[in-house]
């Protein structure tokens, strides 16, 4: 997700690199280049309009008119107002109540609420909550065993909803039997429609009404753009939504629900689905999506990803060699080594700050194999060259695409896409920015 929208902002802020100073007109003509960015990854026009604004205000302040690196300041300004645009900080799931806690999973069809209900559960279960599932979606019996089958692979019960019932008697007797046999969440999956339409709103609001949730969760499929927006206002309007779930954000989504639901609804964002597994629903995070769509990766999530599956010494490791100012082909060569033990390798590179664009398009074994052809081509070099490839001349190159098997164009090619790497982590290395991501890596990835 975000690899247009990601594109055309690092194109948008490499035309401020080398610049002295920003000029007023500068900062008009990125302004208006990154509002047409903005409108067509469908984000919401009057978002648009006031992110836009704010970023003009800040943007030709005395401060950065006159910094001497005025690209990395202007960046720093549209990353903090990201931030601020998705919510600032991580909102964390309120699980303070009386048990049961009953959660009320909204939205349209097909925007994910079945399985979202079982990552929820399979997240409760994880952090020691005793969840049951309720399939409320009593209009379609596939949805139905859908989640009871879901719910098996789980771990986790499911309430054995019986055709003919109405949704909220399904409901209400679910939450007594929990209370009987003492499930401290209540997770109630509900119908949906293609469109918001009276009768669907009905009914969930019956539902609402007889078992009173504590939260209500709207689930919002990021492909479906600004129609998600719309439709998170509308449910909004008819029910005390208390957070929003965004799905399929690991798909070719623009970007648009991700960047306005929380604007126009006011309501967080609380989880992202990532992926195809139960495990891959995400705890939101404003920063880091921020330095995602920005071109910085996604570090301090792919450092708590070493730190759960290896261990916090390499996940340590791994952050300070990205951020440090020489990162070599020795260090490029040690990441790939960790990337291959941590899973799908198509998820893990957009993580990395300046790797993900060159690969967004793959198909994951293309992806697999283009990473195993940069790992020949780095074995096949010498320690020196590895630390300095600058010193690579033609004979050189030559005698290392013999030795990985490949053309001295891979070797070029590799060369220069590792320079544009190399860059783009100098960027943001020495800012406040890279600071609080850093912060975050140890405060957060190994609290």
């Amino acid at each position: 997700m975000f690899g247009g929208l990601q594109e055309k902002f690092k194109g948008v802020l490499e035309k401020l690199s080398g610049r002295a100073r920003l000029s007023e007109a500068d900062v008009a003509v990125v302004a208006r280049e990154i509002k047409l960015a903005l409108l067509s990854a469908d984000v919401h026009f009057g978002v648009v309009k006031d992110f836009v604004d704010r970023i003009a205000v800040r943007a030709v302040g005395r401060d950065i008119l006159e910094s001497i690196a005025p690209a990395q300041q202007f960046t720093k300004i549209v990353h903090d107002e990201l931030v601020a645009l998705l919510g600032s900080q991580s909102a964390e799931f309120d699980f303070s109540c009386e048990p049961p806690l009953v959660v009320l999973l909204v939205g349209l069809q097909g925007s994910g609420k079945t399985t979202t209900a079982a990552r929820f559960a399979l997240r409760c279960k994880k952090s020691g909550r005793r969840p049951l599932l309720v399939p409320a979606d009593v209009h379609r019996p596939a949805a139905v065993e859908q989640l009871s089958v879901l719910a098996k692979e789980a771990g986790v019960d499911c309430w054995p909803t019986e055709p003919g019932m109405k949704a909220t008697d399904v409901a209400d007797f679910a939450i007594e039997h929990a209370r009987k046999i003492g499930y401290d969440t209540v997770i109630v999956d509900t119908a949906g429609r293609l469109h918001i339409d009276g009768e669907m709103m009905r009914e969930v609001a019956d539902i609402a009404e007889s078992i009173k949730p504590q939260r209500v969760l709207y689930v919002a499929d990021a492909m479906t753009g600004q129609d998600a927006v719309k439709s998170a206002k509308a449910f909004d309007e008819a029910l005390p939504v208390t957070g929003v779930v965004l799905t399929k954000l690991d798909g070719d989504a623009r970007g648009g629900a991700a960047l306005s639901v929380r604007a126009v609804t006011g309501k967080p964002i609380l989880f992202a689905g990532t992926g195809e597994r139960l495990e891959d629903l995400e705890a939101f995070h404003p920063e880091r999506m921020a330095s995602r769509i920005l071109g910085m990766g996604d570090v301090v999530s792919l450092v708590e990803s070493v730190s759960s599956s290896m261990g916090e010494g390499e996940a340590r490791e791994m952050g300070e060699a990205i951020f440090k100012k020489n990162f070599t082909l020795e260090d490029f060569l040690k990441q790939i080594k960790m990337m291959k033990r941590l899973g799908p390798m198509e998820k893990i590179v957009g993580m990395l700050p300046g790797v993900g664009g060159h690969l967004k398009d793959m198909k994951p074994d293309d992806i697999e194999r283009e990473i195993r052809l940069k790992e020949a081509i780095v074995l096949s070099m010498t320690s020196q060259e590895r630390a300095n490839p600058r010193i690579l001349n033609g004979s050189r190159r030559k005698r290392i695409a013999a030795g990985a098997g490949r053309e001295v164009s891979d070797v070029n090619r590799f060369i220069k896409e590792f320079e544009a790497m190399e860059r783009t982590m100098k960027k943001f290395s020495g800012g406040g920015m890279m600071k609080k991501l850093l912060k975050g890596l140890t405060t957060q990835a190994f609290s």
